[in-house]
């Protein structure tokens, strides 16, 4: 038999244990939920200093936008403001440029910001403008349309293609891309969307028909030749969502372009994106019709289609093809990036092989597709669709381009976007927007 005082010590031993478990459990318990916490908070943070960073950055950009307007008038007409109007202009672009961006924690933030937007009221007010900023960017709907057309050498043909946009002066082009030596052009166009809106009154759709129409006015591509690939004169189509815009509604708006082109202009019209009801993807069609293969000496794609028949039935419009027309492929996807890296080299063979290797056709980048395309004298480049820029961006495939061309022996220059990129087409749509009220 144990003696008592060893009883009660093994007793006290085992209610000590049992506190120290129970605390135990508590600090690791307390440890674990503070640091959950802790991340969760930080993510939460984050989130909420991104929303609120942006929301200041766009309306000092706003502000920043119109001083840079009415510079502008003053530049080319240093009488069209009173000289109390252009100190007011002055002192306010003096606001912009003492506004801590990089600093919010500073204690002038809000002092200058109250200072801003009493001085942009009054500039308003005297010039009896109906421009104010709602804080709305984050919550605008947006569409943009990318239209690529099988043209730049002809000015007079351009010309008439960008009047015709002019007649829908909501729908704005943000960005022209020209090239000569592809002798192709691209247009980016943006426009706000009603919640639910009527196709018919979409200035966006009246503006690429009205471009569409012109093209095919003033081109024939029979007696077009270039070094980029194209199916028609109107090359190729694309609608993206911004800001607040859905993809679906993109696709709508998409598919119905395609049916008016189809119907009214008799031209054979391919879906692909979310306005192709399987989904269909750009690269898939344009393999099928024999897209990526040139048909004259030099890497050269010229004149129109050999064949009137088509491989593959059009979504809208007739099943055959005129020569001096084409065909034409529209979509609708999330942003895409257009990124080419030049190669110096007249080596078409090799530069198709790091074009293949940089793929993810081929093996390479996810969501990039890539192709090589003669521009000159001993000059070709890897022309980038990126399908996801977010992902994978464009100096992944500047340094994917430049490694597999060290293996070729070959020289690589610094890449180029054809477009801006999806913030800053936002942003130039908002800009002329202000230039137009």
């Amino acid at each position: 038999m144990e003696p008592k005082s060893s009883i009660a010590k093994f007793s006290d031993d085992i209610f000590d244990a049992c506190v120290n478990l129970e605390e135990t459990h508590f600090q690791e318990g307390y440890r674990d939920g503070f640091n959950d916490a802790l991340a969760l908070g930080r993510q939460e943070g984050r989130e909420v200093g991104l929303k609120l960073g942006f929301q200041v950055g766009e309306e000092v950009g706003f502000y920043r936008g119109c001083v840079d307007v009415w510079n502008s008038a003053i530049r080319v007409d240093p009488t069209c403001f009173s000289s109390r109007i252009q100190k007011s202009i002055k002192q306010m672009e003096e606001l912009i440029e003492k506004y801590p961006i990089q600093d919010p924690e500073n204690e002038s933030v809000q002092e200058i910001m109250d200072a801003l937007r009493s001085k942009f009221k009054a500039i308003s007010a005297t010039l009896s403008m109906k421009l104010e900023y709602e804080g709305k960017m984050l919550k605008s709907m947006l569409a943009c349309c990318k239209v690529y057309i099988s043209e730049s050498r002809n000015r007079a043909a351009l010309e008439s293609i960008e009047q015709a946009a002019l007649l829908y002066r909501e729908a704005s082009i943000v960005n022209k891309f020209q090239d000569e030596t592809y002798n192709r052009v691209g247009y980016t166009l943006v426009s706000k969307l009603a919640p639910n809106p009527s196709m018919d009154s979409v200035s966006l759709r009246g503006a690429v028909l009205s471009m569409v129409n012109a093209a095919f006015e003033a081109i024939n591509l029979e007696s077009h030749s270039g070094s980029h690939p194209r199916l028609g004169v109107v090359d190729h189509i694309c609608f993206h969502p911004l800001a607040q815009t859905s993809l679906e509604q993109v696709a709508l708006l998409a598919k119905t372009v395609a049916a008016d082109i189809g119907s009214k202009l008799q031209v054979p019209t391919f879906l692909y994106g979310a306005a192709n009801e399987k989904g269909r993807t750009l690269d898939s069609i344009r393999r099928q019709l024999g897209y990526f293969k040139p048909n004259t000496e030099g890497n050269q794609w010229s004149g129109g289609p050999v064949s009137e028949s088509l491989t593959l039935q059009p979504d809208e419009g007739p099943a055959r093809v005129t020569r001096a027309k084409g065909v034409m492929v529209i979509g609708a996807t999330q942003w895409v990036d257009n990124y080419n890296v030049p190669v110096f080299s007249s080596d078409i063979n090799a530069v198709r092989r790091i074009a293949r290797q940089v793929s993810a056709r081929g093996g390479g980048l996810a969501s990039v597709q890539a192709m090589a395309l003669t521009h000159g004298d001993d000059l070709i480049e890897v022309a980038c669709n990126l399908l996801e820029p977010d992902r994978v961006g464009a100096d992944q495939v500047q340094a994917e381009v430049e490694r597999l061309a060290a293996k070729e022996g070959m020289a690589v220059g610094k890449g180029y976007y054809t477009d801006f990129s999806r913030e800053k087409t936002i942003g130039n749509f908002y800009l002329k927007l202000g230039s137009l009220v």
